[in-house]
């Protein structure tokens, strides 16, 4: 049986078990998108993989949340030259030493259309929760529903899934809008999230959701 087959099977015996179920959209999203610097989406870096579609997917995604009226949040790792504020994380992963500030690879993905006036939140960490103060602007902002796009879907999408779940907000993973380094550890982690944490949705999906919602209006502002 391939992996594939084997995860559809799970999924039936998960839902048995009454895991699987649906958190839902609440009444107020907004769209976090995770990591897609170029460290990570440009395979000329150590850390980067070819996503090439899932920038174009989170880019659809960001367009309609605009013209819904929805919130953008960019989370993006960066780290001081000296990695003081990185934590243990550079001992297990030795290239973290390229995300550095003012290095070439922390910048967005240029194919993405990131406006000045969108929010931007710098981690440390996985998560894109830990330590960033993201979760008090998202409730001032009065958000429930966190729609996730971004990088990699088994370490800061998942760690940040997670953390949006513990924190009482609803996750939707985009399917379409999240990528890893190898297919089967993001089809595992999307199974994963999907039976325990939030819900995983076609980017169709949640595009048509957007276009026939009206959004609450929402203040601006930056986090810090």
């Amino acid at each position: 049986m391939g992996a594939l087959a084997e995860l559809a099977v799970l999924r039936e015996r998960f839902a048995r078990s009454g895991m699987v179920r649906r958190i839902g959209w609440g009444q107020r999203p907004a769209v976090v998108v995770v990591d897609l610097i170029r460290g990570f989406t440009d395979p000329a870096c150590p850390l980067g993989g070819e996503l090439s579609d899932v920038v174009a997917a989170t880019g659809e995604l960001v367009a309609a949340a605009r013209s819904a009226g929805v919130p953008v949040i960019w989370a993006m790792v960066r780290y001081r030259a000296d990695l003081a504020d990185a934590g243990v994380w550079p001992a297990k992963i030795p290239a973290q030493h390229l995300l550095v500030e003012d290095g070439p690879w922390v910048d967005l993905d240029p194919r993405l259309d990131a406006r000045p006036d969108e929010e931007r939140v710098v981690k440390k960490h996985a998560s894109a929760f830990l330590g960033t103060g993201l979760d008090v602007r998202l409730h001032q902002l009065g958000v429930d529903t966190v729609l996730v796009a971004g990088a990699t879907t088994s370490g800061c999408v998942r760690a940040s899934v997670v953390d949006a779940c513990g924190l009482g907000f609803r996750p939707i993973v985009v399917r379409e809008a999240v990528g890893d380094r190898a297919e089967l550890v993001h089809e595992v982690s999307l199974f994963d999230l999907d039976a325990k944490y939030g819900d995983v949705e076609n980017l169709a999906d949640v595009l048509a959701h957007l276009r026939t919602s009206a959004a609450t209006p929402v203040r601006s502002g930056d986090v810090r």
